[in-house]
């Protein structure tokens, strides 16, 4: 299975990388917030564009990026989550896409998020201009109403590599402790049968938390720990969760 290594951090070995979401609203709380994260024990950082006030400003959604990446000293991760999947705010899908390529363009970003059901023609020049620049994709998909049967849950997963992600990933949410076993056996099921690359899978809220510290061993290569503010729901406390792996890993 091929890994995918951005700056220091190697995604697709050793422990699960944990991975913490930035959420200001305006640009100077999100810089105070950044120089926060730089120093958590905690391997990627997350910028949630969805939730800036400026987001529509793309120019200045570039600039900050770069500032983000002179503060922190880890890999940033830049995503807009849409209203439909969960996400601060509805754009019209061709604002959504140049946003993105005003980043890769002239901004700073190690990886980008890209939801899977946007259009395919344009995910397609958006991940080739991504990697043109050596950007890396995660491409996601989330359900925040329910579970999706296993076969399904592996179909899109399937679909994610097609598409030429680099990570492929997919949060779901449970109504019962069954549809926590279904997103930790689909995820076992891509592992073994399909994946060649990193996957991050989760069950979402209290009920699926167990699925958000439990990657190493069914297969979820990454992890989505809270620092001051959760960006979903089930998201496990930072400083407890790098414990929680290391006592999973014996």
């Amino acid at each position: 299975m091929k890994t995918v290594k951005v700056a220091d951090v190697v995604i697709g070995e050793g422990l699960p990388k944990i991975i913490v979401p930035l959420v200001g609203r305006k640009e100077a709380e999100i810089l105070a917030e950044a120089k926060t994260l730089a120093e958590l024990d905690c391997d990627i950082i997350e910028w949630r564009i969805d939730f800036f006030e400026e987001v529509t400003n793309e120019k200045k959604v570039a600039e900050l990026s770069k500032q983000l990446k002179d503060v922190l000293n880890k890999p940033l991760l830049v995503t807009f989550r849409t209203k439909k999947e969960g996400g601060e705010l509805e754009l019209p899908d061709a604002q959504y896409f140049s946003i993105y390529e005003e980043v890769i363009a002239s901004g700073k970003a190690d990886l980008i998020d890209v939801e899977l059901f946007m259009p395919s023609e344009e995910s397609a020049q958006l991940i080739a201009k991504a990697h043109e620049q050596g950007v890396k994709i995660v491409m996601c998909n989330h359900d925040f109403h329910a579970t999706p049967e296993q076969a399904e849950i592996v179909n899109r997963l399937k679909m994610m590599q097609e598409k030429n992600a680099d990570i492929c990933k997919i949060a779901v949410m449970p109504q019962s402790p069954a549809d926590v076993l279904t997103l930790l056996a689909a995820t076992e099921e891509m592992k073994r049968e399909h994946a060649d690359r990193p996957l991050i899978t989760m069950s979402m809220g209290a009920l699926g938390m167990v699925s958000r510290v439990s990657g190493q061993t069914f297969g979820s290569d990454a992890t989505f720990g809270a620092a001051a503010q959760a960006s979903a729901p089930g998201q496990v406390p930072v400083g407890e969760l790098r414990t929680i792996l290391k006592v999973l890993k014996h």
